[in-house]
């Protein structure tokens, strides 16, 4: 009999599940849905929600189809890994039932409720004990919800992140991990546990907040009602949950001081794991608990975030033609232009405000256009150069805090399949890409085996891991995207003092 694990990866743009054989360590059937992105709605300017039944929807129909997919005998099935989008809010009623569409990582509306609330609990205790300013977390989001939607909030029995509620929907039972806790800013590092300082600041009942569990752990089986509507055995356990970059890191082997993974999907990012509590100043990056730590053996993820990542380029595609052009076709169009795009600088902050420049709502913007000299292919460069730039401008705070930063290891998916950008990544940053065969569905799968003790060892865990392909930079290339990346930024800095 076959051992298999399920992972899945519930994004803001679809929902992918993947079936791990433990033997191989192969994924052996993965499908995302919708095949269209999610829908978000954006009631006011600034505001993303998404209905967490329409998650719940997709995990059931990417659960049926790879079960059925790979024949999944009774007994086969070992452990169940859930990664998510990370920040979201939902809050449920006593009966589990949903009060009002998620608040989602990319809404912006609590920033000024974080910023009252760093003020209201100073910089002396936020950066030791938070390492981060509140910002427009969690924290921030549900503190919105109690001072503007007190009929919802009346009705709070408790509040999760996305993961959550899907292990909530998969187990009947309520429960967070110490990960999930430190993303929504409800974390005191010094203390390990729930910071009661900032609960009592927000007025935010710690009553609400649900029981915190390791990562890799037990966290609940699989319900009678569970399983009649995914296909899932009933019992099976759900053994491992995290928030997308956490687990995207752990997916790459991530794991130990100096590591490093990137993402370029919706958002864009760079995850960084240390062992100090390293924190910015000024918030723009920001420290959370990685899968893998404990109070004995700590261990942080750095994460820099750019929202206006792929959204940027979807929106240029579909501007382009839709469904007439592929993503290939833009990357050549887009090769076809000199480094630094002639003078044209796309600002990608189009996608709610952005930490790294201190979620200031600078929006995006198409700077330098000379109607007479630049055409479609400086265009797409420009967009893939605009958001490499702002990577590369979190990149260097990461640098600034002490990190030593050489090589990053990275999927082989959305951004990353463009020559282009990977090209323009690996030398206005100066470090070596390892490129991989996995997604965080497949990291959720593995992350499962291990809480489920599937896998005798971490090594075991990552048998199957393939690297795809190791890009160096080349020397040669450093001057002339240093220069596309200084336009960028004198670019940035006009307009922010505008």
């Amino acid at each position: 009999m076959r051992k298999l694990l399920l992972g899945l990866d519930l994004g803001s743009s679809s929902v992918k599940a993947s079936l791990l054989d433990v033997d191989s360590g192969k994924s052996i059937a993965s499908k995302a849905f919708p095949e269209e992105e999610m829908p978000i709605a954006s009631p006011e300017t600034g505001w993303a929600e998404q209905d967490p039944e329409m998650w719940w929807k997709y995990v059931k129909e990417t659960t049926a189809f790879v079960l059925k997919k790979a024949g999944v005998k009774k007994g086969e099935l070992k452990g169940i890994g859930i990664a998510y989008q990370m920040h979201g809010l939902v809050c449920v009623d006593q009966d589990q039932n949903v009060l009002r569409p998620s608040i989602i990582w990319c809404d912006s509306r609590a920033v000024s409720i974080g910023e009252k609330a760093m003020a209201g609990l100073g910089e002396s205790y936020c950066l030791p004990h938070l390492l981060n300013s509140p910002g427009n977390f969690t924290a921030s989001k549900l503190r919105w919800v109690i001072e503007n939607q007190p009929e919802v909030a009346s009705k709070i029995y408790k509040i999760m992140l996305p993961g959550d509620y899907i292990a909530m929907k998969l187990s009947g039972e309520i429960l967070t991990s110490e990960t999930g806790l430190s993303e929504g800013i409800f974390w005191d590092f010094k203390s390990n546990g729930l910071s009661k300082k900032l609960l009592k600041q927000m007025e935010i009942p710690e009553q609400w907040i649900p029981k915190a569990v390791s990562s890799f752990s037990i966290q609940g089986k699989v319900s009678k009602k569970a399983a009649k509507e995914t296909g899932l055995e009933e019992g099976v356990p759900i053994s491992y949950r995290a928030g997308d970059q956490p687990n995207n890191a752990f997916s790459l082997q991530v794991l130990k001081p100096g590591e490093l993974a990137t993402t370029a999907g919706t958002s864009g990012t760079v995850y960084g794991v240390c062992d100090q509590p390293l924190y910015d100043p000024k918030s723009r990056v920001n420290t959370f608990v990685h899968v893998n730590h404990s109070e004995k053996s700590p261990s942080y993820g750095v994460l820099l975030c750019v929202n206006g990542t792929g959204i940027l380029n979807s929106w240029l595609k579909k501007l382009m033609g839709g469904a007439r052009i592929t993503y290939d076709e833009m990357n050549r169009i887009g090769s076809s232009a000199l480094i630094g795009s002639e003078g044209l600088v796309f600002i990608p902050f189009g996608n709610g405000v952005e930490r790294i420049i201190q979620n200031r709502p600078v929006g995006a913007h198409l700077l330098g256009l000379d109607l007479l000299k630049h055409d479609k292919s400086h265009v797409v460069r420009a967009a893939q150069e605009g958001i490499v730039s702002a990577l590369t401008y979190g990149f260097r705070i990461m640098k600034d805090m002490g990190m030593n930063l050489q090589t990053v290891k990275a999927g082989h998916a959305n951004m990353f399949l463009s020559p282009l950008f990977r090209k323009t990544f690996v030398h206005m940053n100066r470090v070596s890409l390892e490129l991989y065969d996995t997604d965080g569905a497949q990291g959720a799968a593995r992350g499962a085996g291990i809480g489920a003790g599937v896998f005798a060892s971490e090594a075991e865990a990552f048998q199957g891991l393939g690297l795809l392909e190791t890009l160096e930079p080349n020397v040669n290339f450093f001057e002339p995207y240093e220069e596309a990346y200084q336009q960028w930024e004198t670019r940035l800095n006009e307009w922010l003092s505008n």
